[in-house]
């Protein structure tokens, strides 16, 4: 792959060092105390995961720490504990039972509190009235929710009593809905009368009566009372939230479970193919973002903090629900998208509730961006310490206002990177104390080997573009894919030997940071030269006016692939004939010609998925095909996809 451009961005990233006193006020204290602990994590991971899970409780020890290897291993081999117990009962036996654990607020404002104390009551509440239905361990529970505390409180419920959970998007079609439902099987369904997203009402429980005829497993649906709508309910099949959990008990007994025994299975996002229903520990999955979350955000137990994503998303499950309460820190939940009803609403959260840290994706911090400086001069920000971040590459444009001009430079960013299979984030830094450098997604986190490596399956030399693998299992690793072992291999283990095949696109730069360019399939085959969506994208985020970008790569007849580019402007900014001259000299200047774009297209938006992630495969099939054929109901906004074919459209009218 030609990577000049990717090798010109790169050399003008520079390190940023953190703030010496703030490195020492850190939950590890130095600089060299985490470097200490990530070697030692990479060299002996049986005694740094031996030492992480011993900071848990357990009912009973493990005998090994780690047995086998990739892709079939296990994590503290016949150790026994509970998921939920770590999340909340743990933090209560110590004192904690007062403290706050959750804040829910709704688009419309209305707001819900509950302390450790509460919020361990209601989850036993529902935890008692599941097992009231007939559910027991290893049993499975469809949770189609929007972020409503009740969908928190469900999800700690199974982890309470061992069941398997799913959590669906709220925004998916019936089809989505049901393709995952007749995969996953669950014996209950936990849904609510309808949402507002955007101040438009989504009727969940109506898309759950329409597929549950196909879903013969289910047997109860129970429906949170969210909007107060009159709706159908099939007597014996369906009960309200609010009836059955009252007459249930606050006190239930955690269940024992095997730590390597599925608690998740969640299903890739995505808008064609079948969805793959990734397998998780629910025990591996808690141990290990306690750990990464202490870290990544430098937690303590008095802060604020708040997971932007969508509960349909692994995002919130990793940060907002294991990774915050797993160290006893009061997290927020909400529901409904973060630039409405105004673009400064996510400004509004932090200074109303002193939020101190925050998880999102790097499309949110765009759209602040491109509502300009004057939101800010209007909000008290000054709680903010931490930005984290994950979904895509994140440009070095974006890092910088980010950080200069929303933290002012007093904020440590965070760019990491996951996947639904890696559960949290094993490439990212430690908050104040790993070195920031704009537009890489940081180095590899505890307990995380990892290799970039060519076609063959040979590790490539630095500052080399190859394919992303990891070397070594992690406890939060996916452990198979739902009813289709086969499927496992030869999606993650099939093309490098003995690794986990990530289909992202990586370089390791000289300092050792990785680069993680876009996937596999992202990439643009030009004249027989390979170039990647990001160097693009970054080229075009360079000029003036320009709040996101995506590039994406259409047939030609003579070099087989060209770019088209979509550039979403900033809010007052206009697409005129001298921005295109602008992003056509920026490509030609820091890749090549070879990179010239056949199309630019100024738009406001863009189709993205509720997590962040643009989807450029929808923009292609729009220019290739001039429609889209898969569900598009995972969308953040699905009208976004009318939007922009008739844009395409009138592109080609003018030709």
């Amino acid at each position: 792959m030609d990577v000049s451009g990717i090798l010109q961005v790169v050399s003008n990233s520079r390190l940023v060092f953190p703030n010496e006193e703030k490195q020492q006020s850190t939950v590890m204290g130095s600089r060299k105390a985490f470097q200490d602990l990530l070697e030692q994590s990479q060299q002996d991971p049986a005694a740094f995961w031996n030492h992480v899970a011993s900071e848990l409780t357990w009912y009973e020890p493990w005998k090994e720490t780690i047995t086998g290897e990739l892709p079939d291993f296990r994590f503290f081999t016949e150790g026994i504990s509970n998921p939920c117990v770590n999340l909340l009962d743990r933090h209560i036996e110590k004192g904690a039972g007062n403290r706050t654990a959750l804040i829910w607020e709704g688009e419309n404002g209305d707001t819900k509190f509950f302390t450790y104390q509460m919020l361990l009551a209601e989850v036993n509440r529902f935890a008692n009235t599941l097992k009231s239905f007939g559910v027991k361990k290893g049993d499975c529970v469809a949770i189609f929710l929007p972020n409503l505390a009740e969908a928190v409180i469900a999800v700690l419920a199974c982890f309470r009593i061992g069941a398997i959970y799913n959590t669906i998007f709220s925004g998916y079609s019936e089809k989505s809905l049901k393709d995952r439902l007749v995969s996953f099987e669950p014996k209950v369904i936990v849904t609510a009368d309808a949402t507002e997203r955007r101040g438009k009402v989504i009727h969940l429980k109506e898309k759950v009566d329409r597929v549950i005829p196909d879903i013969p497993s289910a047997q109860v649906v129970i429906v949170v009372n969210r909007l107060g709508l009159d709706i159908q309910m099939e007597e014996g099949r369906d009960y309200w939230w609010e009836e059955v959990t009252k007459r249930a008990s606050i006190n239930c007994e955690p269940e024992r479970i095997e730590a390597n025994e599925p608690g998740i299975v969640f299903y890739t996002s995505g808008t064609t193919g079948k969805p793959k229903g990734v397998v998780h520990s629910g025990i591996a999955f808690v141990i290990q973002n306690y750990i990464y979350a202490k870290y990544h955000m430098d937690h303590r137990d008095d802060d604020v903090f708040w997971c932007t994503a969508d509960i349909g998303w692994l995002t919130m499950h990793i940060w907002g629900i294991a990774g915050s309460l797993a160290n006893g820190v009061t997290t927020i939940v909400y529901e409904g998208a973060i630039d409405y009803p105004t673009k400064d609403r996510a400004y509004q959260i932090i200074e109303k509730y002193r939020v101190k840290k925050v998880f999102t994706a790097p499309t949110a911090l765009r759209m602040l961006k491109s509502i300009g400086e004057k939101p800010l001069q209007t909000y008290d920000l000054s709680c903010l310490d931490v930005v984290s971040l994950v979904g895509e590459p994140f440009d070095a444009e974006t890092w910088q206002w980010t950080y200069e001009v929303l933290g002012k430079k007093k904020i440590y960013v965070n760019n990491t990177w996951g996947q639904t299979e890696t559960a949290g984030s094993p490439i990212a830094g430690a908050a104040w104390l790993t070195p920031m450098k704009p537009g890489s997604a940081g180095v590899p986190f505890l307990g995380g080997v990892f290799d970039v490596v060519d076609e063959e399956g040979k590790p490539v030399k630095p500052n080399t573009l190859g394919n992303l693998v990891i070397k070594k299992p992690f406890p939060m690793l996916c452990r198979t894919l739902w009813k289709e072992p086969e499927r496992y291999y030869a999606s993650y283990y099939s093309q490098v030997k003995g690794c986990y095949y990530a289909s992202d696109l990586a370089l390791v730069d000289e300092d050792g940071y990785i680069w993680v360019v876009g996937r596999s399939d992202d990439a643009i085959n030009v004249a027989g030269h390979r170039l990647s969506t990001m160097e693009m994208e970054s080229a075009v985020l360079e000029c003036p006016g320009i709040s996101e970008s995506a590039v994406t790569g259409v047939p030609d007849e003579i070099k087989g692939e060209v770019p088209v580019v979509f550039a979403r402007l900033n809010e007052g900014a206009e697409g005129s004939d001298e921005l295109k001259e602008m992003i056509h000299a920026r490509i030609n200047q820091q890749i090549g010609k070879i990179a010239a774009p056949k199309t630019i297209i100024f738009t406001d938006t863009l189709p993205k998925t509720v997590s962040g992630k643009i989807m450029r495969r929808l923009l292609k099939e729009i220019i290739v095909k001039g429609t889209v054929t898969g569900d598009v109901t995972g969308l953040e906004d699905p009208a976004t996809v009318t939007q922009i074919k008739e844009l395409v459209e009138e592109r080609a009218l003018k030709k």
